[in-house]
């Protein structure tokens, strides 16, 4: 699939932890490298803990401090890019939509011998560690007449990355919700419905696989912004067999587009 090289770009990112946190300081160097409008929200109402620094990309000096503040002030700062971050967890479908609302903005396009009002090209990246957060991603998914949105989810060793890119009101490619029906069944809970206990407690996962779904996250990114095709719709993967398994866009649909 086809994707625009010169239209401005806006990218939200809910989660700054494990694989957020990974995630952050490669998006602002390719958002630096293009030439073009770019923002880069990232939204997390976590706070730093000692048990974050084995395999998250935080350091004991970031303690206390939280999650998306930190990320958005140290990238920001070392690219020359504008500081955004939501120090909150999103969890309204207004606050989501504000979020994801396109900005316009006056820019020489090809072809055009003035200046055109263009919209932002917006990417929601999913680095949440809840399904609830999922489902909210979902429904905005839909109600958006244009959106890209990246959703990873991983274990201690495996995981996976689907890209769903909605254009024109229609689904070109599915969304995480409709590849893994199962994260739309209602068990469990935002992050700030969790008591101490529930929030105490979280699934295993490890380093290598935070940052292996970390890369390929920014691999999707880069693809579509930097080189403006895009053909995987879907990765799994697994770090103890060092495997990456691509879904490809079928041809049917590639030609379907193309015409």
């Amino acid at each position: 699939m086809k994707f625009s090289m010169t239209r401005p770009v806006k990218i939200v990112m809910l989660g700054a932890g494990g694989t957020g946190g990974h995630i952050a300081p490669h998006l602002y160097r390719l958002l630096y490298s293009l030439r073009r409008p770019v923002r880069f929200i990232l939204c997390d109402g976590d706070v730093v803990e000692e048990k974050n620094l084995v395999r998250q990309n935080f350091t004991p000096a970031d303690l206390g401090e939280n999650k998306a503040k930190v990320l958005a002030e140290r990238y920001s700062a070392v690219f020359g890019l504008e500081t955004e971050y939501v120090p909150s967890f999103v969890e309204d479908e207004d606050q989501l939509g504000s979020l994801l609302e396109p900005g316009y903005l006056w820019m020489r396009q090809p072809g055009h011998a003035y200046n055109v009002r263009v919209s932002e090209l917006v990417i929601l990246i999913g680095a949440v560690d809840n399904n609830k957060s999922r489902q909210l991603c979902h429904r905005m998914f839909y109600r958006a007449t244009e959106l890209i949105y990246i959703d990873s989810g991983n274990g201690e060793f495996t995981g996976q990355v689907v890209c769903g890119v909605r254009r024109g009101g229609k689904t070109y490619y599915p969304p995480i919700g409709i590849v893994y029906p199962d994260v739309l069944v209602e068990t469990d809970k935002f992050p700030t419905e969790l008591s101490c206990a529930e929030a105490s407690v979280s699934a295993p996962q490890s380093m290598a696989a935070n940052i292996t779904a970390a890369t390929i996250v920014v691999d999707m990114v880069y693809n579509i912004l930097a080189t403006g095709s895009s053909t995987v719709r879907k990765v799994t993967f697994s770090t103890q067999t060092v495997n990456v398994r691509p879904e490809l866009q079928k041809t049917s649909t590639r030609r379907k587009q193309a015409a």
